[in-house]
């Protein structure tokens, strides 16, 4: 590896860092409603406004202790994880695509789906301020990457939205309650939007499968759980939608060349 590209992939990982401590911010003020674009970063706590050198991502949360310093209230470990999460994610991005239109895509569709999966794991929601700009951004993409045309993203939107409707619609008559979100639909839509339908087709099944096999796993290990806890289905897309876009391709063409192409 030349020193040029080693430089490269610092700056991806330096860049993740940066952009993993503005969606912390995102995960945190979307769902009370707060303005991502006024004001410093404050504490949960005592809502001491954060000084620079002590919003260093990563790098801060070890100084202090994992406390803040105003009030010495712990500091989530999620502020780490999520700035750590995305740093990975991106430079996984940068190996698979380097510097392309597909690797800016990808950065965006895996910033909206870190702040989702941790929002909806905690609020069971998912902001329309994610997934509707979502669904036109990777409708643009469609246009700037090569080999991915406008019509199998705009399919992609139609099949995601149609079919979890349906599947909303479904488990509504089913078990005579809410069983899928409007903000799950929305998200399917910005997904076929990034990752086309044939993709999306693997992130349903991937997704179904999980999601199923950790509720199974939920309901025998823990007491009551049936009755009482909902299991956001929006993590499962995410993770589902990972594996789509980073061997997504591979796995439908070893599908197809086992059982189609014959």
């Amino acid at each position: 590896m030349g020193k040029e590209l080693i430089y490269l992939y610092l700056a991806v990982l330096a860049f993740g860092l940066v952009v993993g401590s503005f969606l912390n911010v995102c995960i945190y003020r979307l769902p009370l409603k707060i303005s991502i674009a006024k004001g410093r970063s404050f504490c949960p706590h005592c809502h001491s406004k954060i000084v620079w050198y002590d919003n260093i991502p990563v790098l801060s949360y070890l100084l202090l202790g994992a406390k803040c310093r105003h009030c010495q209230q712990p500091i989530s470990w999620v502020y780490p994880l999520v700035e750590t999460l995305t740093a990975a994610l991106f430079i996984l991005s940068f190996w698979k695509f380097g510097l392309s239109w597909q690797f800016l895509s990808g950065l965006i569709l895996l910033s909206a789906l870190i702040v989702i999966t941790f929002i909806d794991l905690r609020h069971q929601i998912i902001p329309d301020l994610i997934s509707i700009p979502g669904i036109l951004l990777g409708l643009v993409f469609s246009f700037l990457i090569p080999g991915f045309h406008w019509l199998n993203s705009l399919i992609g939107v139609l099949l995601g939205s149609l079919f979890f409707y349906l599947l909303a619609w479904g488990g509504q008559l089913l078990f005579k309650k809410e069983s899928l979100g409007g903000g799950d639909i929305k998200l399917a839509a910005m997904l076929g939007a990034f990752l086309g339908w044939q993709k999306l087709i693997l992130v349903f099944f991937l997704s179904s499968f999980l999601g199923a096999l950790v509720g199974i796993i939920l309901i025998i290990a823990v007491k009551d759980f049936r009755s009482k806890r909902i299991i956001p289905f929006g993590p499962f897309l995410a993770l589902a939608s990972l594996v789509a876009l980073f061997l997504g391709d591979k796995l439908l063409n070893f599908y197809l060349s086992r059982f189609w192409l014959r």
